[in-house]
């Protein structure tokens, strides 16, 4: 057998893995929070039967990771050994401290009263693996700035720039059924293509890998959700998205499919980040803007959608609208990058 068909093979398996585990994990999780009272009321439902299970993350951190180790063993043992498996080492413990950080979030932020200020300095953690590896491009191409040597300021202020930013934005446009992990998905899957493009293909499987873990999730996670992602599954979305931009030489491909989260931080700001993404829940379950002002892209589409077609909104026409949205800009991406 050919290592590139070798390599078709791994990278198959690694997906593969991936999928398979986040589904029966996020399973296993669901029994597990529901005994241990890790549950939490559904805000866009006016009526819910039981509380939904919380930090559905954890499982897909797990899946992620096992999968990877799967490709790094390929890589080790049957594969010739790449320099490259030293960034996905690093990769590997920024996802699990992402993990960590967002459980003990879900967990403890609410009971100890954390400000929206103090989150992001719980995640500069995460940057540092991929710091200390030195990991990336210095020399980078950006909207607006066009290529650009940064030298010694890209691991020192580019990377944990980033990837805080990333974990602390992608975290701010949830509290929807499908919404995060679905966004997560296709912001990965433009990403791995891309990779493709530019024939990085390790970078390609780390995104994809990522899709998979999440399409396990959302089959949960789908509407009505048995499972809510918490912290864990946005810091990690997050920041494996920043990752796999460094990794990858992707920052301008990045920017472009983050540009839903800049308005969504843009218009949170308005009400200096007090507002919350929720709809108003009516007795058919139809929303409502929970304000005259809108202070998210959600509420946008409840303000907008009945003058558009004629009837309230639902969950997931809040959540379609915004999957469109994001598609629109991947598109971009595509043509930027391509």
């Amino acid at each position: 057998m050919s290592d590139i068909n070798i390599e078709t093979f791994a990278s198959l398996s690694t997906f593969s893995a991936a999928f398979a585990l986040s589904l029966f994990l996020t399973g296993f999780w669901i029994l597990i929070a529901r005994r241990a009272g890790l549950v939490a009321k559904d805000m866009n439902k006016y009526r819910q039967e039981k509380p939904v299970a919380e930090s559905g993350g954890i499982a897909v951190i797990i899946s992620f990771t096992f999968s990877i180790l799967l490709y790094i063993f390929f890589k080790t043992f049957v594969l010739p050994a790449e320099n490259h498996l030293v960034f996905i080492f690093s990769m590997l413990i920024s996802i699990l401290l992402a993990g960590m950080i967002g459980f003990v979030d879900d967990i403890l932020g609410w009971k100890i009263g954390l400000r929206q200020w103090q989150k992001p300095l719980l995640t500069i953690p995460i940057a540092i693996p991929l710091i200390v590896v030195n990991a990336g491009e210095s020399s980078v191409s950006l909207p607006i700035i066009g290529h650009t040597d940064l030298g010694i300021l890209y691991p020192l202020l580019v990377i944990p720039a980033g990837i805080v930013g990333a974990a602390n934005g992608f975290n701010m446009l949830a509290g929807y059924n499908m919404l995060e992990g679905g966004l997560g998905a296709i912001i990965l899957s433009t990403m791995g293509i891309v990779a493709l493009r530019d024939n990085s293909l390790w970078v390609a499987v780390l995104a994809f890998s990522g899709v998979a873990a999440l399409l396990g999730f959302l089959f949960y996670n789908r509407y009505p959700a048995k499972v809510f992602p918490g912290d864990s599954l946005t810091y990690f979305c997050g920041a494996l998205i920043a990752i796999i931009a460094i990794l990858g030489n992707m920052e301008k491909t990045a920017i472009i499919l983050f540009a839903p989260f800049f308005i969504e931080f843009a218009l949170k700001a308005r009400s200096r980040f007090r507002a919350e993404t929720f709809g108003r829940p009516d007795e058919n379950n139809c929303l409502s803007a929970p304000s005259k002002k809108v202070y998210s892209l959600a509420h946008a589409v409840l303000r907008y959608f009945p003058a558009i077609f004629g009837r309230k909104a639902r969950e997931m026409d809040v959540v379609a609208s915004i999957f469109l949205l994001q598609l629109l800009f991947s598109i971009i991406a595509l043509m930027a990058a391509g």
